[in-house]
């Protein structure tokens, strides 16, 4: 039976019918690897997604963790299903995938790394987030951490001893993060093997799975300002440094030792999202007081106020991640959707309404396969978008061309607001459709589309807002380096846009000159916004300029699709495989035809330099 999580078939075409992933064996990190090694990765992480993680998906979204008291402070209490799917992702090697050897890794390419992870995601978000955030703390620590902090932390976290977090807003602060007011006091205690350690003192909020007993250990990341000499704090970003909280201390020899000073003071209860831990955490209020003296006992990571950069090697990974999601929880909603579609027999043509006949499967009625193919088109095209960003990862790093890799780079840094931010609108939007195609039946919990609806609705707040990643991509981005971002880009959508027109199949040219005409607004719409001589004009709406330019962008990747599915049809396929290729130029057709045009109006309005919503004042609301 056809998984209902992702199809495999989709997933092969992406990978190697279009970025040609096999490729990568070539590259030394990668040699030890085939499409055999991919598959069986991918194999195994859809088997105990299915098996282990999809089954208690509506369980742990109906019985939510909850805070009990306990002897000194509230703990967590949740349904057990979730240890168990847990336990069964690390014994088979996934928290460490894409790891080196020596730190127990397979040193799997991130594309195949991420599309593992996409049937996690699509089975139980919930579940899945805690492993997720363990990963990408891991990752960060590698790159910013002492060799003692990677052997005490990181390397618990990769063999699934312990969990990890990242806790960098605030009560009162937000998004704002130069708001925080989290103080790090140096110690002069040493630390083990004499390091500086500090006390903490602050309270965190909305930190994902922030408290629980998964695993015998959790590593916060935590952000917080180191006083000046006149015991204040530094204003701004520029006072933020990095620390290292464990819930437990760890001794020299890598047991545990006593109980830090950081408790949960409280859960948030989410529409969605319900299986994982989201908590208030105060640090440093004595209900614990290690050693003696009050105060979570910390470590600098890096150098002091450098805590933000360092933050953002986890951030940039979870944004492309949150896309991942986003994107998945729309796909398993249309697959859902679809399957629904084509078992639920009800009404007749328009043009047969003879009650003597039996009634037809909803799928056979043309507004239903609109909104299926709207879905097709978002969230396979919001997959696409997704692993070819994880794929510039695997440039970036990898590539054998230094040019290679400075231009993955490039596209990686102009793409990653987009990849966060564009499934996590337009996947919403699919699931959307999948309650309406199930009619009735899709906004009761009995059916499983409602609850991917609310999962999905956090995406584009995690992470980062819609209008952050906005302002991200037309404040920054778009101007960085002269332009070089933007222009980089725009080389690529080119290449395509030629390669489109060496041959003509179902419009595929035709699409070509429409994505080069788009790609032409965006570079003159920018220009335009710049030219505008006030920032507060330039990015007073910049979320509109986030949409557009992404759909130019999903439009590219589909492009990309339709010349890949062009290919495969003209090579000789199979009868299954057809139908498959010209579902991809349908789904082609669909957003050439009904989303990409959305964005000429989205391009006049910014071209106007509106100033509508900045004029507005609060009390005229």
């Amino acid at each position: 039976m056809q998984s209902k999580l992702l199809s495999r078939r989709d997933a092969d075409f992406l990978l190697y019918e279009w970025l040609d992933l096999e490729a990568l064996t070539q590259r030394p990190r990668f040699a030890d690897h085939s499409r055999e090694t991919f598959t069986a990765a991918l194999d195994t992480a859809e088997k105990i997604a299915t098996d282990l993680f999809a089954p208690h998906n509506r369980l742990s979204d109906a019985d939510e963790p909850h805070a009990i008291p306990g002897a000194k402070c509230l703990e967590v209490q949740m349904i057990p299903e979730v240890k168990t799917a847990l336990d069964a992702y690390i014994g088979a090697g996934l928290m460490a995938a894409g790891q080196d050897y020596e730190l127990g890794g397979m040193q799997l390419p991130v594309t195949v790394e991420k599309l593992a992870a996409a049937y996690f995601t699509a089975a139980n978000v919930s579940t899945t987030s805690y492993a997720f955030l363990t990963i990408g703390n891991a990752n960060t620590l590698l790159k910013t951490g002492t060799p003692d902090q990677i052997r005490r932390f990181v390397q618990p976290m990769l063999e699934g001893r312990y969990f990890g977090t990242m806790c960098l807003s605030e009560p009162q602060a937000g998004s704002s993060l130069s708001d925080i007011t989290t103080r790090a006091e140096p110690d002069p205690v040493a630390g083990p093997e004499g390091e500086r350690q500090y006390r903490l003192k602050g309270n965190k909020m909305w930190i994902s799975a922030g408290e629980h007993e998964l695993a015998g250990n959790i590593v916060h990341l935590v952000l917080a300002k180191i006083p000046g000499p006149d015991g204040k704090l530094i204003p701004g970003v520029k006072g933020i440094s990095l620390f290292i909280v464990p819930k437990h201390l760890v001794n020299d020899d890598g047991t545990l030792g006593e109980r830090n000073d950081v408790v949960l003071a409280g859960l948030n209860h989410k529409m969605g999202n319900r299986g994982t831990t989201n908590c208030l955490l105060n640090f440093g209020e004595g209900v614990f007081t290690p050693a003696g003296k009050a105060g979570a006992i910390g470590y600098l990571v890096g150098q002091p106020h450098q805590g933000l950069a360092n933050m953002f090697h986890m951030m940039n990974e979870a944004r492309i991640g949150v896309g991942a999601g986003a994107a998945v929880l729309g796909y398993t909603g249309y697959l859902h959707a679809l399957d629904y579609a084509r078992n639920r027999p009800q009404g007749r043509h328009p043009a047969n309404k003879d009650p003597a006949q039996p009634q037809l499967a909803i799928v056979e009625h043309t507004d239903v396969r609109r909104m299926l193919l709207a879905q097709k088109a978002y969230a396979e095209g919001a997959l696409g978008l997704v692993l070819y960003s994880a794929k510039l990862v695997d440039d970036e790093r990898t590539a054998p061309d230094p040019e290679q890799r400075a231009l993955a780079s490039r596209l990686l840094e102009f793409l990653t607001p987009i990849t966060k931010s564009w499934p996590s609108q337009w996947c919403v939007e699919a699931n959307s459709l999948a309650i309406q195609v199930h009619g009735g039946y899709g906004y009761t919990r009995e059916y499983p589309v409602e609850q991917f609806y609310r999962d999905n609705r956090l995406n584009a707040i995690h992470e980062g807002t819609h209008g952050i990643h906005g302002l991200d991509l037309l404040g920054r981005k778009a101007a960085m380096q002269e332009g070089a971002l933007l222009k980089a880009f725009a080389a690529e959508v080119r290449k395509t846009v030629d390669q489109s027109s060496r041959g003509d199949y179902a419009g595929i040219a035709d699409y070509g000159r429409q994505l080069d005409a788009a790609l032409r607004r965006v570079e003159r719409t920018t220009a335009t916004l710049y030219g505008a001589g006030d920032m507060n004009k330039t990015l007073a709406n910049a979320s509109v300029y986030l949409e557009a330019v992404g759909h130019v962008v999903v439009a590219w990747v589909w492009l990309q699709q339709a010349i890949a599915a062009k290919a495969g049809l003209d090579a000789g396929a199979t009868h299954e495989d057809e139908a498959f290729y010209r579902g991809k130029l349908q789904a082609c057709r669909y957003f050439y035809r009904w989303e990409l045009p959305k964005t000429d109006t989205q391009f006049d309005l910014l071209d106007s330099l509106d100033t509508t919503t900045l004029d507005m004042q609060d009390a005229w609301f």
